[in-house]
């Protein structure tokens, strides 16, 4: 496969470059190199923090290069003090090989593991190097390497020990780096990877494993760190009020996550779609003009919600969530509510206010159904006024007299009723039967 001989220029025109080591331009430039990211397995889907690091071994892919992505079984179990003020939960084994089957098949979206090529992806366990070495060799073989001087001039180290620290670090976390470059020197001498890109918070610990892998292969190897993702608005990237926005449906639904690249502001729009989508430059600016003639539209931030829904869900799904958002925002019908599937649609109303009735209830007066059996209204009379003044819909169509009648035929998949009153506050009932 032909080299990208551009993909450093194109990294920093995107962003994403944060801290390259002399040389690794170079080297990039005049051969395949074999380059690894670690990820944390302590959950058993990736969130969208987890996306450069992934994007960052598909581009190189993209590029020519042979990724390998690294899942930290047994860094997992000893906590990373990089950017924390605290020590992590620690997990079994079962619960790490339980996870890494997980994020594999996550993963598998972005990198090619089944390509007859030199450049086909691999994914590795450290835990599978790390679960035999006793403690004694590995101070004996690797520590030794490595003086406590060099461990301590590190920032992640600094930082946990400064005076604002109230927690200190252990000497479990204090080993990371040691840990962390050991797995470097692993991948060099086994798969002869010469790079290892991290986030910014990263550098200390991959320079650690350049320097073991000087110091012991006698080879040379380089790092390349990414900026760490924020916000314009000063705000944690990929956070939202329910927590992590996750690549595992069930945990964040298709829809949810279309919403949040949907909604991110204009700054935060083009920085996205450099680092999160596999667009091309001119692409990217053209959508970026198109943007400043006409704001309202949103194209950046449409275009960066489709290009990322679909690559970790499915088209089906980013269509889906469009037609949601549809419904949601636009006019809708009862077919099209009927249209969308059950989980979709939970998805869509989720939060809204819900009220149960038995089925043998929906026939009964409109005024009844909405004021007394649900509270959808306080009062008959304020249900009546809203009603009359064409401001009350049932499944997205407006009821136009309070003589109005429920039938089975209104009910959406068997279970729920949408009530709307006004323009922007949804009920939902569910009929039980």
């Amino acid at each position: 496969m032909e080299l990208d001989k551009k993909l450093v220029e194109e990294l920093r025109w995107r962003g994403m470059i944060h801290d390259i080591m002399p040389g690794t331009e170079e080297l990039l430039g005049k051969e395949q190199v074999t380059v690894y990211v670690g990820i944390d397995p302590t959950a058993d889907s990736l969130h969208i923090g987890h996306l450069v690091g992934v994007m960052m071994l598909k581009r190189l892919q993209h590029a020519g290069h042979r990724p390998i992505a690294l899942v930290g079984g047994a860094t997992g179990m000893i906590g990373d003090p990089s950017g924390k003020s605290q020590e992590r939960n620690l997990l079994d084994e079962a619960t790490l090989r339980k996870n890494q089957d997980a994020l594999k098949k996550q993963i598998d979206r972005f990198l090619d593991f089944e390509t007859e090529a030199s450049n086909m992806a691999l994914m590795v366990n450290n835990y599978d190097w790390m679960k035999e070495f006793s403690f004694l060799d590995f101070i004996r073989d690797i520590g030794k390497h490595i003086t406590v001087n060099y461990m301590m001039a590190k920032d992640s180290v600094k930082k946990r020990l400064g005076s604002d620290s109230k927690s200190g670090m252990s000497f479990t976390e204090f080993t990371y780096q040691l840990v962390q470059g050991y797995d470097f020197q692993v991948l060099y001498r086994d798969h002869q990877c010469k790079l290892q890109m991290g986030g910014s918070d990263q550098w200390g610990n991959i320079v650690t494993g350049t320097e073991l892998i000087r110091r012991i292969e006698r080879g040379e190897a380089f790092a390349l760190t990414w900026p760490l993702i924020t916000k314009a608005d000063g705000g944690k990237f990929g956070k939202t009020e329910e927590g992590n926005v996750w690549l595992d449906p069930v945990r964040t639904s298709p829809y949810k996550f279309y919403q949040f690249w949907l909604n991110v502001s204009d700054e935060d729009a083009e920085k996205y779609l450099k680092i999160f989508t596999m667009l091309q430059r001119e692409e990217i600016e053209a959508l970026m003009e198109e943007h400043k003639g006409a704001p309202h539209f949103r194209v950046m931030q449409k275009k960066l919600a489709e290009e990322v829904t679909t690559m970790v869900h499915t088209r089906e799904e980013y269509e889906m969530a469009v037609e949601a958002s549809g419904i949601l925002f636009g006019k809708g019908t009862t077919e099209s509510l009927k249209a969308i599937r059950e989980d979709v649609f939970l998805s869509v109303f989720e939060g809204v206010p819900q009220f149960e009735l038995s089925s043998a209830e929906i026939g009964k007066d409109i005024l009844e159904l909405l004021a007394v059996d649900t509270q959808v209204f306080g009062s008959k009379g304020e249900a009546r006024r809203l009603i009359s003044s064409g401001g009350v819909s049932i499944n997205k169509e407006k009821i136009s007299s309070v003589d109005h009648r429920i039938t089975e035929g209104d009910i959406i998949n068997n279970k729920y009723l949408l009530v709307q009153k006004g323009k922007k506050n949804y009920y939902l009932i569910k009929i039980k039967s």
